[in-house]
């Protein structure tokens, strides 16, 4: 399945991150290349609602990172440092709706992806650190949304560079303002 990621699986230039991420996405359950990235549509654009609006709402997650990659008044990552990045938007919601689908999504979901690449990182080709920067970059996604629906924290808030980096790229994916433009094979067009 990791195919329908071709191009963002190529924005990585580290052939290792690019494995691994590869490896990640093929364990991803299938719901995840089918569902809509709001079972309600209440907190999303148009363009990620519908079939395969959670791929598109990815795309445009790491779309995102590229564009503000190009502009190097804006971060000062290393090139690992944004192959890790990639990975970790491409993979962000990769149990949004857990392990087995539910119906909504579970709030849970960044806790439950970071477990999921953990409990699979002997088949990464990455170090235990890059590990867990990716996971640590993930868990906190939600950015200030860390209480559930029933008032519990749950999740952490971003505090380093990368997290807020990361949350900012999910975030802006999420505006229904931004209109993102997808071809038939739901690659963002570029003109």
């Amino acid at each position: 399945m990791h195919e329908i990621f071709n191009k963002e699986i190529n924005y990585i230039k580290s052939k290792r991150i690019q494995n691994s991420l590869i490896t990640m996405i093929d364990k991803l359950p299938s719901y995840f290349f089918e569902v809509p990235a709001s079972s309600t549509g209440k907190y999303h654009p148009s363009f990620s609602l519908g079939n395969r609006g959670l791929v598109r709402h990815t795309k445009a997650a790491v779309r995102i990172a590229i564009e503000l990659f190009a502009d190097e008044s804006l971060n000062n990552f290393t090139d690992d440092e944004k192959d890790l990045i990639i990975m970790a938007l491409t993979l962000h919601d990769g149990l949004k709706s857990g392990l087995v689908k539910s119906e909504y999504t579970t709030f849970e979901h960044p806790i439950l992806i970071a477990n999921y690449i953990q409990d699979n990182k002997k088949d990464l080709e990455l170090s235990e650190e890059e590990v867990n920067f990716v996971c640590d970059i993930i868990k906190t996604h939600m950015g200030p949304w860390t209480k559930n629906y029933k008032g519990e924290e749950v999740l952490e808030a971003p505090t380093t560079k990368y997290q807020r980096f990361v949350h900012m790229c999910d975030y802006l994916a999420s505006r229904k303002f931004l209109d993102i433009k997808f071809d038939k094979n739901d690659n963002i067009k570029d003109e």
